[in-house]
């Protein structure tokens, strides 16, 4: 469950930040109390469409037989991984400008669209964390398990907003999308090569070396630290060899992508 709570916190973090930037533009403006009304819609609103799609996937996986949802799991771990990557991108290339995106679109709007920007935003977020939890296989898990890991995500989240909002004395949002960028890479990177391993398994992929080495005697994947890492990083003991050439391509693509090579030059 340790991917799921990384993943609630940080998609909890970032949506507050977009509702703390939404409420504090406009508390400054004229009808502030009437303006603040339609934006707590829009974040119900939001927290409503990104709770139906959750719903829409289960039934969707309820649905399916027994064949078509390790294949949709498959989907999923695929689509999450890409997604993770767009995302990293996405916010490297616009997360600077997001505050003056967000008050320039607030200030174009009256009510209702004060509503609709709100809930685009946090059902945005919303649909990400739905689509990384499935391609993690927790749609499997009980209701109870994955109630109190959010539970708990947001109470780190709202400690996570307070350090950021104390002017950077404890943590600086530069740092925060920094490490969280980094995890989630990491965590892009585990779910391409654990479907690597699964198009293995099912015949759709070779293995072309089945144990390219045993580092178990160093660390064991089936261990606690062991497990741990690999659940982030995709580290395994015995790796098998095109899910490690799946893994080296997929951060190739990520240091072209996101031009790590230029900026180290």
């Amino acid at each position: 469950m340790t991917q799921a709570l990384f993943i609630l916190w940080r998609e909890s973090a970032e949506a507050l930040l977009v509702i703390g930037i939404l409420h504090a533009w406009l508390r400054q403006g004229v009808d502030a109390t009437h303006k603040l009304r339609w934006l707590w819609a829009g974040v119900a609103a939001g927290t409503f469409m990104a709770l139906a799609f959750a719903a829409a996937l289960l039934g969707l996986f309820s649905a399916l037989p027994d064949g078509a949802i390790e294949q949709m799991q498959l989907a999923m771990m695929l689509l999450a991984s890409g997604l993770i990557v767009h995302m990293v991108g996405w916010m490297r290339q616009q997360g600077g400008q997001m505050k003056h995106a967000l008050q320039q679109g607030v200030a174009q709007r009256a009510g209702p669209g004060i509503a609709l920007l709100a809930a685009l935003a946090i059902a945005r977020e919303g649909a990400e964390t739905v689509v990384f939890l499935y391609g993690l296989g927790l749609g499997q898990q009980s209701a109870g398990q994955l109630g109190l890991t959010a539970l708990l995500a947001v109470m780190l989240a709202m400690l996570t907003y307070w350090l950021l909002q104390q002017g950077g004395r404890w943590l600086h949002w530069r740092d925060f999308f920094r490490l969280s960028e980094a995890l989630l890479l990491l965590l892009g990177g585990a779910l391409l090569l654990a479907a690597a391993e699964k198009m293995t398994m099912l015949g759709w992929l070779p293995t072309l070396v089945d144990e390219l080495w045993d580092s178990s005697w160093l660390l064991d994947d089936a261990s606690r630290t062991g497990n741990l890492l690999a659940s982030f990083t995709g580290y395994r003991a015995h790796p098998a060899l095109s899910p490690l050439l799946a893994l080296l391509g997929y951060w190739g693509l990520v240091w072209l992508w996101l031009g790590w090579g230029r900026h180290a030059r």
